[in-house]
């Protein structure tokens, strides 16, 4: 008898379905710790134009006369809206590979801290 060295084909065949049964298991987890980081990305944007309506508040009368006061990340696009004497309303809207994300846009207005549209993820 022969003495062979080597892989048969069934072992490889088992390594290869054992190899992708793993990458099944870790893709997803690995993609929401991905998008996680980019909320966190829109956490600090909506933050960044508060910032910038509060600079812009001390030296007007009004939020409303803002125009500059808006900021966008790669994934997110934060845009102010309700914008008077006293109030406003920022929306950061998941835009490009975030834009399927379950957490949905993240909105904070000048009394309330930033929430997102879905609960979970508060």
């Amino acid at each position: 008898m022969r003495n062979s060295k080597g892989f048969t084909l069934i072992e490889l065949m088992i390594v290869v379905a054992v190899v992708a049964i793993l990458a099944l298991i870790a893709l997803p987890s690995y993609q929401e710790s991905i998008r996680k980081g980019r909320r966190s990305d829109a956490m600090r944007a909506v933050g960044e134009t508060q910032l910038m309506l509060e600079r812009w508040r001390a030296e007007n009368p009004s939020y409303a006369g803002c125009a500059a006061c808006t900021s966008s990340t790669v994934y997110y696009t934060v845009t102010p809206s309700g914008l008077s004497a006293t109030s406003y309303i920022l929306t950061a809207a998941p835009t490009g590979a975030q834009s399927g994300d379950r957490c949905g846009n993240l909105v904070a207005t000048r009394s309330t801290k930033p929430t997102w549209a879905t609960a979970s993820c508060n």
